[in-house]
């Protein structure tokens, strides 16, 4: 089945790749390897602001890091013309604007894992670190970036 197929199966629809917000490029392929750039936490409303452990709850702070996966589905798609090509998600990097007693990056982090699951099924399990952020671009919640492998 192709990763298409398997997002209309899903009822998922992904959002136009985002432009970048500086000075940077979105994604940058070496060898087989693709680097996406941090994707911050939006949506059809805009973007999803909060802090984890003052205004916002561990799982809003997943569906924020799932729109980020989303984000970035969009980037990789946009630089490979096709997600058939991912052989490999690799690693995710998520940060989450939290407070220093929050405590649930992980979970966080996993609206974003568990998205990579469901569609790369057993290709979409990855390394990945979760970690706290005092501050994120523009007050939002999530900020997450991929590596991917690329199928030769």
């Amino acid at each position: 089945m192709s990763i298409d197929s398997k997002l209309a199966e899903l009822g998922i629809t992904l959002p136009a790749a985002p432009a970048p917000a500086a000075n940077y490029v979105p994604y940058v392929q070496t060898g087989n390897l693709l680097f996406v750039s941090g994707q911050i936490s939006s949506d059809a409303g805009g973007l999803i602001t909060g802090r984890l452990g003052a205004d916002m709850a561990a799982e809003a702070g997943a569906e924020a890091a799932r729109a980020c996966g989303l984000a970035l589905l969009a980037q990789a798609r946009a630089a490979l013309g096709s997600l058939d090509r991912v052989a490999q998600v690799v690693k995710l990097t998520g940060f989450v604007n939290s407070t220093p007693e929050f405590t649930d990056q992980p979970e966080v982090i996993n609206g974003c894992s568990d998205l990579m699951v469901e569609v790369f099924g057993d290709r979409g399990r990855h390394a990945r670190a979760a970690v706290s952020a005092p501050a994120l671009p523009r007050g939002v919640a999530v900020e997450i970036e991929a590596v991917f492998e690329v199928a030769r």
